[in-house]
């Protein structure tokens, strides 16, 4: 390992460490604006669903039965199935998909 690449590591831990220390320690009263309380309260959500999303398309042999998969398995959800079965409807799809590919 050179010597330039500890450098790279040390300014990737300060700037890691800096982004999750300044929020506690510039914001110390509760946030009361309501569109900045709704953007925090789905950034999560989002970036679940930013590094899932690709995954579930290009884990597949074929990106059209991920695709497919994803449809079936919010369609499953949208109508109430558990996460068990929505898991096994999208499975099931992407065998029977693949199958016949």
């Amino acid at each position: 390992m050179t010597h330039n690449n500890f450098i790279y590591i040390a300014v990737m831990a300060l700037v890691s460490y800096a982004i999750r220390v300044l929020p506690l320690t510039l914001i110390r009263k509760p946030i009361k604006n309501q569109f900045i309380q709704s953007f925090l309260y789905y950034v999560p959500y989002v970036t679940l669903a930013v590094m899932t999303f690709p995954a579930i398309v290009e884990a597949t042999q074929s990106p059209v039965a991920g695709a497919i998969a994803l449809v079936v398995g919010i369609l499953a959800a949208w109508f109430g199935a558990s996460l068990f079965q929505v898991s096994v409807a999208c499975c099931a799809v992407v065998f029977v998909i693949e199958l016949f590919l």
